[in-house]
Order: C-alpha cells, then structure tokens, then sequence
C-alpha cells in the first residue's frame, strides 16, 4: 500500500499483478491497482482528470493523461471517499507508477493531488522505492 496526501485529499493505492491477464512469455504483465480517495479537507472538492507516469524496467516512459477516473469526476465533501480499481499492462515484469489528480475546490481553487509512486513487480521481485 502507497499513500499521499495534499491539501487534505489522501490518496491511497494498492498494486496486484493480475497472472489471469498476464502472458510473460509473450512479454505482456498486467497490474491492477485500487485507489481510495479520501477528503480529510475541511472544503468539498472534485476531481477533474488524472495524469500517470508509467516507467518500465528499461526506463521507458508513458505518460497517459484524461477526463476523470474510470468514467466518473467524483465530488468529495469533507470526509467523503470515492475507490475504484483500474489496471495498467506492462511489456517488463516490473515498472513503477506515479501522477497526479486535478482537483478544484467548491471555490474554483485548482490543484494537483499527488498519487505517490508505486512499484509494479512480480510477487518475489518487490523492491523498495526511494
């Protein structure tokens, strides 16, 4: 489990490696992930659009950028929570990921709320990120 917060908006990610859809032979991992977004903030706030960096083991870099999050821009009022699971593929067995989530408060007041960095590997690869 990964977790950042910014300006109260706590950011919460956990990483599977999804065998089911996975083919290493064919050099094809896929990850799930599920991120629990939560308000700590005392303003409601809404989420935008959403910004990834993906790097995989050869330091190759994809940056992927949209509307929202699985379909939805989710409104947070204080202590409110918005969860969803998405899923990356990867042509390495392992990779990190990272970004961030466009936010703007009720009163128009724009910002970035990061998602920290977490490690896609293979179970009995983990490694510690810095």
């Amino acid at each position: 489990m990964y977790r950042a917060t910014t300006r109260g908006v706590q950011v919460t990610v956990t990483p599977r490696f999804a065998p089911e859809r996975s083919d290493p032979e064919r050099g094809q991992y896929f990850w799930a992930y599920t991120v629990d977004i939560l308000n700590l903030g005392v303003e409601t706030v809404q989420l935008r659009a959403r910004r990834w960096i993906i790097t995989d083991a050869l330091g190759r870099v994809q940056e992927v950028r949209g509307a929202g999050v699985v379909g939805e821009q989710p409104v947070l009022p204080p202590g409110g929570h918005f969860e969803y699971t998405s899923g990356v593929p990867l042509p390495t067995a392992t990779g990190i990921m990272e970004g961030s989530y466009d936010m703007v408060t009720q009163a128009g007041d724009a910002f970035d709320a990061a998602v920290p960095p977490f490690s896609l590997d293979l179970p009995g690869l983990a490694r510690t990120l810095n």
